[in-house]
């Protein structure tokens, strides 16, 4: 952490500023809706606790309520100096390093199961087809009344394993089902537009009394799917509101593929024909083809593809898109616990919301934020990806010698990296990497590990 310029652990100044709050934000303002008496649901992972956003739904309408972190975090305080500072919670096997206080981000600003917070609520509605479209958007009280998690909520989607929950309130079975059946309609919706989909592998070390004691592979499912659905619909929907407002936007964007060439290479190898400049919409119908052609390959396939379009980043030039999901306007809005630009966006939003609370950021502010955002997400990302590293290494230490099916997924003249089949852990291939390119499959023997720096290195067998 702090190799990557992050303040590791809180400033006294922060928790001597926190330490007089000792319950939730009221509600502020006369158009606040009491929504308390809706189903609301959070889903996310089994272990977290800064819940960010709940979600309900209609016959053709979803509801998606965004915890109120600005009612506690003001601008410019002690806290969110801080949470300026690293703009991001940093996950890493062992420990997580939180943009803000626990006090805050899992209890006061979180929004916790059977407890009453302030929310902003964005609604959405939702056609036959799949087409989405702001409805509106105001502050709430709402209460969650379910927190649940990904894996255990896909299991009773796909393989319909009873969830507890249900004994007490069954009438959460049928708001889950329609939930999945209104987010795979706008996923379906999204695909004929020429978003993006991938079938993603995440390593999951498992760390007990310290040490790492398995390496766990996660999926994606049809819960992350109702979410990533869910959040879209609501970035887009918030996104447009601040446009059609003229107020100014801290954009989510990834650009087009600077290495278009190589993604154009690899589908030729495996049967596909993509043209020559860059088309998300064809690309969508090639990895379609692919899914389909070759599941088994496919997780292999999206990876190589996912480091050619490369890494996103935030931005307020209105003329970049998100070639990914295949929009124009969108930025992130819904993890104000978690992620600083949620917490920009929030504030302008509610600029519009409330005649009393003026845009506390000007144009330079908001263009310097942009950059350090970018940068400092990057940052978390190589700190949770050497941890993981760390943890692999330590696993690995006595496979030495070993040979693995691996994929290259990275190849620049600072070095060659590969992702093993199984585990899929990610090293460097020191030797034997000549005329190798991201979307390659080789053989690979384990040379050594360093536990300590998270080096990993292979050869070519």
């Amino acid at each position: 952490m702090n190799d990557r310029g992050f303040i590791p652990e809180f400033p006294h100044q922060v928790f001597e500023e926190i330490y007089h709050l000792k319950q939730p934000a009221s509600p502020h303002g006369s158009n606040v809706k009491d929504l308390r008496h809706l189903l609301w649901c959070s889903i996310d992972n089994d272990n977290s606790r800064d819940l960010d956003q709940l979600t309900y739904a209609e016959k053709k309408k979803i509801y998606i309520a965004v915890a109120d972190v600005d009612a506690l975090v003001k601008h410019g305080t002690q806290t969110d100096r801080y949470a300026a500072h690293n703009t991001t919670s940093v996950y890493t096997p062992s420990k997580v390093f939180p943009m803000l206080p626990e006090k805050l981000s899992t209890d006061l600003t979180s929004l916790n199961e059977k407890s009453d917070r302030c929310a902003n609520v964005v609604e959405v509605t939702v056609e036959s087809n799949g087409d989405f479209s702001l409805s509106d958007i105001y502050p709430a009280l709402v209460r969650n009344q379910a927190k649940l998690a990904y894996n255990s909520v896909a299991a009773w989607i796909e393989r319909e394993v009873p969830l507890p929950v249900f004994e007490k309130l069954p009438e959460l079975a049928n708001q889950l089902l329609l939930q999945d059946r209104i987010a795979q309609s706008i996923k379906d919706f999204r695909n004929l537009k020429g978003a993006l989909y991938f079938a993603t592998v995440e390593l999951l070390p498992v760390v007990a009394d310290g040490l790492v004691v398995e390496l766990r592979e996660s999926k994606e499912n049809r819960a992350h799917q109702l979410i990533e659905n869910f959040m879209i619909a609501a970035n887009v929907a918030v996104t447009q509101y601040l446009k059609k407002h003229q107020l100014p936007i801290l954009r989510r964007v990834v650009k087009t593929p600077s290495r278009w060439d190589r993604i154009v290479s690899l589908a030729k190898s495996l049967g596909g024909s993509l043209p020559f400049h860059p088309d998300a919409k064809a690309l969508q119908e090639f990895l379609i083809e692919q899914q389909k052609a070759n599941p088994e390959k496919f997780a292999d396939l999206s990876l190589s593809i996912i480091k050619l379009i490369g890494k996103g980043e935030y931005t307020l030039d209105p003329k970049q898109g998100h070639f990914d999901l295949a929009l124009r306007d969108y930025a992130h809005t819904t993890a104000p616990n978690r992620r600083y630009p949620d917490v920009i966006m929030q504030r302008i939003l509610k600029s519009a919301l409330y005649s009393d609370y003026p845009i506390p950021y000007g144009k330079a502010e908001l263009t310097y934020l942009a950059k350090h955002c970018t940068q400092k997400e990057d940052d978390a990302t190589k700190v949770e990806r050497r941890m993981v590293k760390c943890a692999a290494a330590f696993l690995l230490q006595d496979r030495i010698g070993e040979k693995f099916s691996a994929l290259i997924t990275g190849a620049s003249p600072k070095g060659t990296w590969v992702r093993l089949k199984t585990p899929p852990v990610e090293g460097k291939l020191t030797r034997g990497c000549e005329g190798f390119d991201v979307g390659d499959t080789l053989e690979v023997k384990l040379l050594r590990v360093d536990i300590l720096n998270g080096h990993i290195d292979f050869k070519k067998c």
